[in-house]
């Protein structure tokens, strides 16, 4: 089982990317998913997450209204949308799919990890 996370890169403050997470070995389709990212010298920081069919969302209060979690199961695929990125979102961001099909703001309920894709906003 391997989720594989891409569409990190080098930008500037103010811009968007768009990342993805790609699952492959085992659908994910009845699973929560979520996106959590660590900063370098910090701990792990949850971001977003959502439920199995894409019904409900919860963020985190530094991303809320600039990143989007969304999914498309029949690529068995996870994405975030992020917007106006600032200084501060420079870090290595992670998606996780989840042992339940709702979402969750905890890390150890996740159980599967992704290797992680490096996002850094320059000024």
């Amino acid at each position: 089982v391997q989720l594989q996370a891409s569409g990190g890169g080098l930008v500037q403050a103010g811009a968007s990317l768009r990342l993805s997470c790609a699952a492959s070995g085992r659908r994910f389709s009845n699973n929560g998913m979520g996106w959590f990212r660590q900063a370098p010298g910090k701990e792990r920081e949850f971001l977003a997450s959502i439920s199995w069919n894409g019904g409900s969302t919860i963020y985190a209060d530094s991303v809320k209204g600039r990143f989007t979690i969304s999914r498309d199961n029949a690529k068995n695929t996870v994405y975030m949308q992020m917007n106006s990125l600032k200084l501060e979102d420079t870090a290595v961001y992670y998606c996780a799919a989840l042992r339940g099909s709702l979402e969750s703001r905890t890390a150890t309920m996740y159980d599967w990890w992704g290797q992680g894709t490096l996002v850094t906003v320059s000024s």
